[in-house]
């Protein structure tokens, strides 16, 4: 396990997670739940704000989890959420920014993953 990579990406995803609890238009924009002026609903920001404040706690107990099962359940957690927000996206976002949104849930995933599979150095 390289807790190095996982507690870097605990940290990134609680800080994003953080940032869009408070202001869902980071998600909501770039993932196209936005209307014509760019502007978000009320009730898409309601709706957000909870998957914002998951990924705060999911990636802060991925920083702060004591190393071995702990960080290991941790790390599950994120890659459920990565993964699953990949599939649920890929089929609900409006076409032109489905390819981005699941790249970046993949992504994400994918370094929860490598931190799991992958050895620290040294």
């Amino acid at each position: 396990m390289n807790t190095a990579l996982l507690r870097t990406v605990g940290v990134a995803t609680a800080a994003y997670g953080l940032a869009v609890t408070l202001r869902p238009q980071l998600l909501a924009r770039p993932s196209g739940l936005v209307d014509r002026r760019g502007e978000v609903a009320h009730h898409t920001a309601t709706s957000l704000r909870p998957l914002g404040f998951r990924d705060a706690a999911s990636g802060a107990a991925l920083a702060l989890a004591p190393e071995g099962p702990a960080l290991r359940t941790a790390a599950a957690v994120r890659l459920a959420a990565d993964f699953g927000d990949a599939v649920l996206l890929a089929g609900t976002l409006p076409k032109g920014n489905r390819a981005k949104a699941v790249a970046v849930a993949v992504g994400w995933g994918s370094l929860t993953l490598a931190g799991l599979v992958h050895r620290s150095r040294g």
